[in-house]
């Protein structure tokens, strides 16, 4: 049997705000360090120690891992790799909008479309920074995910590493949808909270046999 533990970052400055964020590189707020920091507490207390760390290249999430590691005294003990796939979903044109406001003008079946379904991509940016997709759907974070999971993590887990990933709300969706085979109706109904470590218990084949989640 395999752990496999799973993070979303802490609060952002723009989660504060209501802000859609994708792709913007903002950091933690005040409260988004403490639910990190709260996070690596709970997961000390529960005995984990982590071989390797797999996040995204975003400050949010590299921000999170840090305080954690830190929290539980393995910052100079984990093997950290960052990559783009595990980057949030990149919300295209509504990347700095209050999502109020996209509601007000767009209403809210169609915010919901955009935030909530497995491939409604929202309107793209006019002009994409160079490696970066002008938006995305969900479906387009899955299409990056799992062959990142494949290739990286799989590995990792398979040779007996202990793995801790920190990511974002959609591409932990995304994996979360490879790992227990959610359909695409249904993943439109999961939310992954703010800072609170979910354990995955894997067999050999890396199916999962267990969940739960770390609370106080």
């Amino acid at each position: 049997m395999y752990k496999l533990v799973l993070l979303r970052h802490g609060e952002s400055l723009w989660n504060k705000e209501n802000i859609f964020t994708g792709w913007v590189d903002i950091g933690l707020s005040d409260s988004g360090r403490e639910q990190a920091k709260r996070a690596g507490f709970l997961l000390k207390e529960n005995g984990f120690v982590f071989d390797m760390a797999f996040t995204s290249v975003l400050k949010r999430a590299t921000q999170t891992l840090e305080v954690v590691l830190k929290e539980m005294g393995l910052t100079d003990v984990v093997i950290v790799e960052r990559s783009l796939c595990l980057n949030e979903r990149h919300y295209g044109a509504l990347q700095g909008v209050n999502k109020d406001t996209v509601i007000e003008k767009f209403g809210l079946e169609q915010f919901t479309i955009w935030r909530r379904g497995y491939k409604g991509r929202p309107p793209a940016v006019a002009k994409a920074l160079a490696g970066s997709p002008a938006s995305e759907s969900l479906e387009d974070v899955f299409l990056r995910v799992v062959p990142y999971w494949e290739e990286k993590i799989a590995p990792a887990i398979l040779q007996q590493k202990s793995v801790l990933i920190v990511a974002h709300g959609n591409s932990l969706r995304a994996l979360v949808k490879m790992l227990d085979n959610i359909s695409d109706k249904d993943i439109e109904k999961l939310e992954i909270p703010i800072g609170v470590p979910i354990v995955y218990e894997l067999d050999e084949n890396l199916k999962p046999i267990a969940f739960s989640k770390l609370v106080c």
